[in-house]
């Protein structure tokens, strides 16, 4: 077994190939053609539909279900992409639990939802399967807007401008387009290089092009784009990441999340992706449970995630927590982390309890240590520098309900924006919103 170069205590190839293979499948698998007519029956197509209310898209999810059932799944997949272009990655990674599911009507009366997310997904697989869209692109405006980050928010607002004809430019720092999509979901809920091949279809129906390796702040200014472009969308994400402020925060074994997820989603072969014996990870949101997740499935013995509040507390949803204690996750609520010891091929790391008063949180005094020779962090994520003379409010980039910053001619959406919640699909809603707004004001200009 290979070690880390950084870290001794991390070794690759803890499990075999085959392995590795049978842990990192499709963690829900699509339905065939039956399978998703037998869902849909289910459905109620209430006329008040709750689910359309709690979609961030606002998709006619009774409507797409009932294409579904007198089988005509491709005009399902043109119901679900005309307000999420982004549909078949969401149908992968939303959190329907909380979202469209939990507001079912069925949810309610059984406790069992009708399988939005999967049906969603057969349908939107069904079209794409084709490698065609169902959008033609208009005449061309001669207008030029430039989109600041090629993940879930800037590819929504580049199609949606690419349908009025304007032409796009993207500008992105990473190697591969996608963002999130592509470098921050766990491997095994987007499988067989989905994040990648989506992003080849929505760029198929032309007028966007994509520059990647360009980072805001490093390779262009925000000046540049503005003389050069009559708009500017900016979707950079949270590229930055919270650091720990305790003593051995420094060691090598104690790293990202962020950056372990992306590992392993680049990675072509799981048997080269190292992984501790004894993980802990810290955070209480999505991005802890998919390292945990992924850290048992690559192999490690014992992975705890701390956290510093009541598990009820946690940003992941209990079906995501639910998942990781399935996979063999310890969740250890009331933790903050006070010190880490050792060298960087093995140490532990020790935790305060906490208690909840009426001022707030505070530590109780008490204490436990864990064996830890790999620390993952999941404390959360940052707007990574500021935009020349863009106004941030809380960390973020300030925008109005159109999208607008403070400075004309520039707008902002999906996580480095202010305004929802940090999720694909809700980054992908503002993309689109942002775009009619953009187009509106391209149009009267």
């Amino acid at each position: 077994m290979a070690e880390s170069p950084r870290t001794p205590g991390v070794i690759a190839g803890r499990l075999d190939a085959e392995s590795l293979q049978s842990n990192f499948a499709d963690l829900h698998g699509p339905l065939d053609s039956h399978e998703a007519r037998v869902a849909a029956d289910r459905c109620y197509f209430c006329h008040d539909a709750p689910c359309i209310t709690a979609c961030p898209t606002t998709i006619d999810i009774p409507l797409f279900i009932r294409q579904i059932a007198t089988d005509t799944p491709k005009a399902a997949a043109k119901t679900i992409f005309d307000q999420n272009i982004l549909g078949g990655m969401c149908a992968r990674v939303c959190p329907t639990e909380t979202l469209c599911e939990e507001a079912c009507v069925r949810e309610a009366a059984e406790g069992k939802p009708v399988e939005i997310g999967r049906l969603q997904r057969f349908a939107t697989d069904t079209l794409m399967s084709e490698g065609t869209q169902p959008y033609t692109r208009a005449a061309s405006t001669g207008k030029k807007i430039a989109v600041v980050g090629a993940g879930p928010a800037g590819l929504s607002c580049a199609h949606r401008l690419a349908m009025f004809g304007h032409d796009v430019t993207i500008f992105d720092a990473k190697e591969k387009p996608g963002g999130l999509n592509e470098y921050g979901i766990a491997a095994y809920k987007s499988v067989d290089n989905f994040a990648n091949n989506e992003v080849t279809w929505l760029l198929s129906i032309g007028g966007i092009e994509i520059k990647q390796g360009q980072a805001l702040g490093q390779d262009f200014s925000l000046s540049d784009i503005q003389n050069q472009y009559d708009a500017v969308f900016l979707g950079v994400g949270l590229d930055g990441t919270n650091k720990l402020s305790v003593d051995g925060a420094s060691l090598n074994h104690v790293t990202d999340a962020v950056e372990f997820i992306a590992d392993v989603r680049q990675s072509k072969d799981y048997t080269d992706v190292a992984v501790g014996r004894n993980v802990v990870v810290i955070g209480g949101g999505m991005t802890a449970i998919d390292a945990a997740v992924q850290a048992k499935l690559l192999g490690a013995e014992n992975v705890t995630i701390a956290y510093r509040r009541g598990q009820e507390n946690m940003n992941a949803s209990r079906w995501e927590q639910d998942l990781a204690t399935a996979k063999g996750c310890q969740i250890l609520p009331h933790l903050q982390p006070s010190s880490i010891e050792g060298n960087d091929s093995t140490s532990s790391i020790t935790f305060e309890y906490t208690v909840t008063t009426p001022d707030g949180l505070k530590g109780s005094g008490e204490t436990v240590t864990l064996t830890a020779d790999q620390i993952l962090m999941a404390v959360g994520q940052t707007l990574e520098g500021q935009p020349d003379g863009i106004v941030l409010t809380g960390g973020k980039i300030q925008v109005d309900s159109n999208g607008r910053t403070n400075i004309d001619g520039i707008w902002a959406g999906g996580d480095c924006a202010t305004g929802g919640d940090d999720l694909t699909v809700t980054a992908v809603a503002e993309g689109r919103d942002t775009a009619e707004d953009i187009h509106k004001q391209l149009s009267v200009n």
